[in-house]
């Protein structure tokens, strides 16, 4: 279970998200210019000050990928021309998260046959995606593949562990996996839903998957 500390954190987080949705519901960008970076800063301190479980390399890679997912959150907020600078900074995210979820055990214990729903989900991704990626298909292929491996290798590392922290890593990359694929489709295949419903879905989960991914440091029990 999540220890008291991480829960105060998901709830001023929780503050914090619902500041940011109904600033970006309602078009207020300089309060989403304040809200979206100070969410991923609460999940970063969060991270940042547990203790070091279950090592030290495994919480300075989180955070190393909690930085440049703030830096990604900066560059998405300006202007599209930004769009594949932002894109770049949250594929180095995901390469720290996969540093991470592949130690202790989890890329050794892995079989491949789990990889084949990741797989599935990257192509069926990709395959909705193309037809409007024009200039983005190679970059956006190589992101997808990349955030399937993140999802495959915290599977993997909660399967070699079995307790809470890790399979909370896990439940955090398949929402990881559903912001960023609502995002896709939203951007380059047709709108989810009203300005509301896709502000809660895309945002929603991505700080859900933040805060979960966070929280397994300083927590191996």
């Amino acid at each position: 279970m999540p220890t008291r500390r991480q829960l105060s954190y998901a709830f001023a987080l929780a503050l914090c998200g619902a500041a940011l949705i109904a600033a970006e519901t309602a078009e207020l960008r300089p309060w989403v210019y304040l809200f979206k970076p100070l969410a991923t800063i609460l999940v970063l301190a969060m991270a940042a000050t547990a203790a070091p479980l279950p090592s030290n390399r495994y919480r300075l890679l989180i955070t190393g990928g909690l930085v440049w997912s703030l830096a990604g959150d900066v560059l998405l907020m300006w202007p599209a021309s930004l769009f594949a600078a932002g894109l770049g900074c949250f594929l180095v995210a995901h390469f720290c998260y996969i540093g991470a979820f592949a130690t202790h055990g989890a890329g050794s214990s892995s079989r491949f046959v789990t990889l084949i729903p990741f797989a599935l989900i990257a192509g069926t991704m990709l395959s909705l995606l193309w037809p409007g990626l024009g200039a983005l298909r190679i970059p956006v292929a190589v992101y997808v593949g990349t955030i399937a491996t993140m999802a495959w290798q915290a599977f993997a590392r909660a399967l070699a562990k079995r307790n809470d922290a890790a399979w909370r890593g896990a439940i955090g990359a398949l929402f990881f996996l559903t912001s960023d694929g609502a995002l896709a489709i939203n951007k380059f295949r047709a709108p989810i839903g009203d300005r509301f419903t896709t502000t809660v879905i895309i945002l929603g989960t991505y700080l859900v998957a933040q805060w979960m991914i966070g929280s397994t440091v300083g927590d191996d029990a």
